[in-house]
């Protein structure tokens, strides 16, 4: 499975996967579904020992397209999760491989939730994490309810959420949100170093590790992807989203009255 929207990569164990969707690396479903045919793959291939997750450009992704649902009628909410977002995290947290994010600028929304489910992240200063959805007023979806406060904490989680301002690099770096912070010419080298080391390492083992991780730490995660899918389904329906969605695509400040 190719396409020019994520670009792969095979080298010595290591399956770099780019976002590459000029300008802001946005998801719509046919990206989505790409990007779960190479996890597919990733987890039948011997041949690939390691992921490392990146992107083009100057943002790392805006999260889901919008625009996708411009067309106008009504939209489940449910249904698009349980098709695209819920079914990718889950791959993610279930290979049994590790999985290295590279992030050079913003991520945002569903992104975030990807970005969240990979075992380890690093980043340019540039890297900036936003949950986003509360700025078309919607609710945290993609596993992003759980994952959030299980790194950085819960009131941390909540006050990034409420007040949908970014977490810079350096913030992230101190939350543990982010392992390692390198220059941003730097950070494609040091991407690779780490991936070929996680490749070159006792990719076994760390399934294992990975196994205990979830199962220590998100146990649950199937009953809050689907818990988040009907919360977003009434959220989505809401006069707060209708007026979010509005003034972000009309570039003003919403004037939300719930």
């Amino acid at each position: 499975m190719s396409d020019e929207t994520i670009l792969r990569e095979l080298k010595d164990g290591v399956l770099a996967l780019t976002l590459n969707k000029p300008k802001a690396n946005a998801f719509d479903s046919a990206m989505v579904a790409l990007l779960q045919g190479h996890f597919k793959d990733a987890a039948r291939d011997a041949a690939v020992r390691c992921v490392l997750l990146k992107a083009t450009g100057k943002l790392f992704s805006a999260g889901q397209d919008v625009t996708e649902f411009g067309g106008g009628g009504h939209r489940s909410f449910r249904q698009h999760l349980q098709k695209n977002y819920n079914p990718l995290v889950l791959q993610m947290r279930q290979l049994e491989k590790p999985i290295l994010a590279a992030i050079q600028g913003p991520t945002a929304g569903a992104s975030l939730g990807i970005a969240l489910a990979c075992d380890l992240r690093i980043g340019s200063p540039a890297a900036r994490f936003v949950v986003g959805f509360g700025g078309i007023g919607l609710a945290p979806d993609s596993a992003v309810s759980l994952m959030l406060p299980a790194i950085i904490g819960l009131g941390r989680a909540a006050q990034a959420t409420f007040f949908n301002e970014p977490i810079d690099a350096e913030q992230a770096l101190a939350w543990g949100l982010l392992n390692a912070v390198v220059p941003e010419e730097e950070l494609e080298a040091t991407a690779w170093d780490w991936a070929s080391r996680l490749a070159k390492g006792p990719v076994g083992a760390m399934g294992y590790a990975k196994r205990d991780f979830n199962h220590a730490n998100l146990a649950n995660l199937e009953e809050v992807l689907d818990y988040e899918a009907h919360t977003q389904e009434i959220a989505g329906q809401g006069a707060d989203h209708q007026e979010g969605l509005a003034a972000f695509l009309e570039k003003r400040e919403p004037k939300y009255m719930n």
